[in-house]
């Protein structure tokens, strides 16, 4: 057989010429606004600017075998970014949060994402006894405590970060000295973030003392299933395991009953709008209309045994088809539908509107430490505080 050489060089040429076009060309992203694109199973950390004390902040990013990514940051240990697929395989980012840290300093966050405490929630005036001493916290939600304070809360400080080698997680730590935020006890805390290839969310907590103190850990997240930034959420279709929810006085700080949800708005047993149980103008503030004028800020009592894992809420944006289910062993979850968000810009100048996205926050009841009837918050040394919420995704 004769070999045109001429041919062959030509040809070898043009194959060079197009493989280094394409070495040239930036890989395709499935996930549009993804700005990190680990392999499965693998993560990686870039740079998410300086506090305003000069503190390094750090981002960390998830991606399993089915595409999915979730973005952890140092600061506040938070949920900044989680790509969802809807029912067509299209990616959405489906959280409210910003494009870096100070967006999460600036007054526009409203907890966007962060790790809670040391007491999420309410503790009436800021005030609660331990072993005879009454202690005294900050009243940042007049006139009560809110989210563990000010300054030092656990969602205003940058946390150290260790990422795992063998699983797609990261583990963020942290400790708190006695007396921070006036709560007593140097109190340790871990977070870890685990991706699972069953589209799984998994957060673990985990928390030790060396002096009695209440511990109440939660996510923030606020969830849009159509896509944060997307509009409001009231089409939304959920459903909340709990026959039961704690009601509240006027500034949310539980009345101490335990009442039934049946007949009342706060009726999601079995899954439905959002939006229908939100009164369009302000509700009347009476113990049968009491949704707050702008909508949910409700803890339900969640059905079966705490300390147990379970189904808690179900959560599904009809057009995309994307579904959220949790899972955690807490014995209750906070439902807020966004009632205070107005407007702000966030991650690619999306705007977060009124009702624009909604929290499901795994939980120990409000204000727990001054109710005696409500599950115990107190973590004495010696013992461990763990809790696991497990958030689960599919589209239909």
């Amino acid at each position: 057989m004769q070999i045109n050489f001429s041919f062959v060089l030509k040809y070898s040429a043009a194959v060079a010429a197009i493989l280094f076009m394409n070495a040239c060309l930036p890989s395709p992203n499935p996930d549009p606004g993804s700005s990190v694109e680990p392999e499965s199973g693998a993560n990686t950390s870039v740079d998410f600017g300086k506090t305003k004390g000069g503190e390094s902040t750090e981002i960390y990013t998830l991606k399993n075998k089915n595409g999915l990514i979730v973005k952890v940051a140092t600061y506040g240990a938070t949920l900044v970014e989680l790509h969802l697929p809807d029912k067509d395989g299209n990616f959405v980012d489906v959280l409210n949060g910003f494009d870096d840290v100070s967006g999460y300093e600036g007054e526009d966050n409203q907890y966007f994402g962060c790790t809670t405490g040391r007491v999420c929630n309410r503790i009436a005036k800021g005030k609660f006894t331990l072993d005879g001493k009454e202690y005294t916290l900050a009243t940042n939600n007049d006139p009560n405590h809110l989210h563990g304070g000010e300054g030092k809360a656990l969602s205003k400080q940058v946390w150290k970060a260790e990422s795992a080698t063998d699983a797609q997680a990261v583990t963020f730590s942290i400790t708190t000295p006695d007396g921070e935020e006036g709560y007593p006890g140097n109190l340790s805390i871990k977070v870890t973030y685990t991706l699972t290839d069953e589209n799984e969310l998994r957060i673990d907590y985990e928390a030790t003392t060396d002096k009695a103190t209440p511990v109440n850990l939660t996510n923030h997240a606020y969830f849009n299933l159509a896509g944060s930034g997307s509009g409001t959420v009231l089409d939304h279709e959920l459903t909340l395991n709990a026959d039961k929810y704690t009601p509240t006085d006027d500034t949310l700080i539980p009345t101490g009953k335990i009442e039934s949800v049946e007949g009342t708005p706060r009726e999601f047993r079995t899954s439905r709008g959002i939006g229908e149980g939100i009164p369009d103008k302000e509700a009347t503030k009476t113990e049968d209309c009491k949704t707050a004028p702008k909508g949910y800020d409700h803890n339900f009592v969640l059905n079966g045994n705490a300390g147990e894992q379970r189904l808690a809420a179900r959560l599904k944006d009809p057009k995309s088809g994307r579904v959220m289910e949790i899972y955690t062993d807490q014995p209750g979850i906070q439902f807020y539908s966004g009632n205070f968000l107005k407007g702000q810009k966030g991650k690619g100048g999306k705007v977060y509107p009124f009702r624009g996205a909604i929290c499901l926050e795994t939980q120990h009841f409000p204000d727990s430490v001054n109710h005696d009837n409500f599950p115990n918050t107190i973590l004495k040394p010696g013992e461990t505080y763990k809790t696991t919420t497990v958030h689960k995704f599919s589209a239909q």
